[in-house]
């Protein structure tokens, strides 16, 4: 296995003999004791840049490095065991020790939801993020969410009909992504997952409280014998501002909680329950991401995201520990070793998840996004937070779809209907994006309405601008479908939502067996991820004891039975 970075350089290797350059060795400068010492004749060493990249895969396993002729030897052996410096005797370089993937995140945050490694798939709309993704996650000890946004009904119960059926009792959760100007959607959302005992959501684009949110939470709580409570539905939300952030880390709204008691949708002792305890259990620090996202640098959020946990954990006194977690442009080992360096809980992926063979979209999108690199990526107007001015990042590289979601919002904001679009651009419009009449595009936009929303076409024929963002919501949502689908027709026309760290990713894995698209899966990317950020780890452990073995990149991908074999 090819692992560039793990070699000892020829100007490494000659510190090892200089005393003034290496301080444990003793008549240094800085006078300092070394951590142990060998003697030749009773250590078990191995020499080598095999050894060495063996110790440091092996992440389950501690080791010494022992300074030896102008090199490093490996041993295995505790530094307990080491010898009194005598004749004959080596110095012991670095100590080393165990890097469990399990143990890089928090351990009562994979308690609370009942899994073994502390990485999650974040939900991606339209059923991307897709049941065999869901279930590949579960069965590898993770957990994934099923990407509700955007699909029917019908097409989220069939989705639950199958994860439910699942053997064991391996986690699973469903994604309840905002809707603002659709709060009748939301509702009815909550109401399925009500009805279905959907025990685990992922609140995702809020940018404030809503009552379907707040009574999917409030109607799972109960008081036990104890008087202790009972959390029977858990929420992890998705945020990049303080401000919400603050929201979900508070006991809901005291006026929602009324307003639900007074309609009869939770009780009275729920509201009372629900004072007491944050609307959300974990919260995901989410940074420079693909879709909906404010483009946060991760080093500055997740830190002030901690901060803010640890305030309002104290302000309120909770008894339940609260969580944050880290998503946003981690795709290689080192992002994952800065994350949980920083204090994450755990990770979540996402843009990554799209190329892998279990992601609900189509080929030609999975090997579009395995040529992608970190420049390929825009910002364009959101389908479902049209009106507001809401962008997402998306690919921009192969498509139209930045350059013409943009011209529709333009058109949006400078006209009050559709009858006030120039002609030439309604022809334009017309011709290239929609390749059907706006009279056409219309009579398909009330059939989907009609289906999910009604009121919106009750709406639009009072506001005829309501009605024009209806129309061009209705490209934008259309252009996400022809991508899942892989519609050959439309291909100038996909929105494909993805960050950064699916540039960085393919970087990564070149030359390696992920590289290659149709031998990437969910499962065996995250634990790679973790893997490979444990090895990380090991090397900053080296840096910290002086021992610098000038990495030039992440630790590769392995294959699934090696990487099988360093896990066991």
């Amino acid at each position: 296995m090819n692992a560039p970075g793990l070699t000892l350089s020829a100007h490494e290797a000659s510190r090892v003999s200089s005393a003034r350059a290496f301080p444990y060795v003793q008549g240094s400068q800085a006078e300092l004791s070394p951590l142990g010492w060998w003697h030749r004749g009773d250590a078990e060493l191995r020499r080598g840049d095999a050894a060495l990249r063996e110790a440091l895969l092996n992440v389950r396993k501690s080791f010494l490095l022992i300074a030896d002729d102008g090199g490093f030897s490996v041993t295995r052996k505790d530094l307990r065991e080491s010898c009194a410096h005598g004749e004959d005797t080596l110095a012991v370089a670095a100590y080393v020790p165990p890097s469990h993937p399990e143990l890089l995140g928090d351990a009562a945050f994979m308690e609370f939801l009942g899994i073994r490694y502390p990485c999650i798939a974040g939900s991606m709309a339209h059923g991307i993020s897709s049941v065999e993704m869901v279930e590949s996650m579960a069965a590898a000890g993770m957990l994934g969410f099923f990407g509700a946004g955007g699909e029917t009904a019908a097409k989220v119960e069939q989705a639950i009909d199958r994860l439910s059926v699942a053997p064991g009792t391996r986690p699973f959760g469903f994604n309840f992504i905002h809707s603002p100007g659709e709060p009748a959607m939301e509702e009815a959302l909550a109401d399925l997952y009500l009805r279905r005992g959907i025990r685990l959501i992922e609140a995702s684009a809020f940018m404030d409280i809503t009552p379907a949110l707040v009574r999917y939470r409030a109607a799972g709580l109960s008081e036990g014998p104890d008087g202790s409570i009972t959390v029977a539905n858990r929420i992890i939300a998705k945020a990049s501002r303080a401000e919400v952030a603050t929201r979900f880390f508070s006991p809901p709204p005291q006026a929602v909680l009324e307003e639900l008691v007074s309609s009869g949708r939770i009780s009275e002792k729920q509201k009372a329950l629900a004072a007491v305890i944050p609307l959300a259990d974990a919260l995901t620090a989410e940074a420079d991401s693909g879709g909906h996202t404010d483009n946060r640098p991760l080093v500055t959020l997740l830190p002030a995201m901690c901060a803010l946990r640890d305030e309002l954990q104290k302000k309120f006194g909770y008894r339940q520990k609260l969580h944050v977690g880290a998503a946003g442009g981690i795709s290689t080992p080192a992002s994952a070793a800065a994350a949980f360096t920083m204090g994450a809980a755990y990770i979540m992926t996402g843009s990554v998840n799209q190329s892998c063979i279990e992601s609900g979209t189509s080929e030609a999108v999975r090997d579009l996004l395995s040529k992608t690199r970190q420049a390929d990526i825009t910002m364009a107007p959101s389908a479902d937070m049209f009106e507001l001015g809401v962008k997402i990042q998306a690919i921009k590289t192969g498509t139209m779809f930045p350059m013409r979601a943009a011209k529709l919002y333009q058109l949006y904001q400078t006209c009050a209907s559709l009858e006030e679009i120039p002609p030439k651009e309604r022809e334009t419009i017309e011709k290239n994006f929609f390749r059907a009449s706006f009279q056409e595009v219309w009579n398909q936009t009330c059939e989907y309405f009609l289906e999910r929303d009604p009121g919106q076409i009750d709406l639009a024929g009072q506001n005829a601008r309501h009605k024009m963002a209806l129309l061009f919501r209705y490209y934008l949502g259309q252009s996400a479908r022809w991508a899942i689908l892989g519609e050959p027709s439309r291909q100038l026309d996909y929105q494909i939502w993805c960050g950064p760290s699916m540039g960085a990713f393919n970087e990564w894995v070149k030359g390696s067996p992920l590289e290659h698209v149709k031998r990437r899966k969910v499962a065996l990317v995250a634990l790679n991820l973790l893997h490979g950020a444990a090895v990380a780890m090991r090397l900053a452990h080296l840096r910290s004891q002086g021992i610098d073995l000038f990495q030039v990149g992440s630790p590769r991908p392995l294959e699934e039975e090696q990487l099988a074999n360093y896990l066991s």
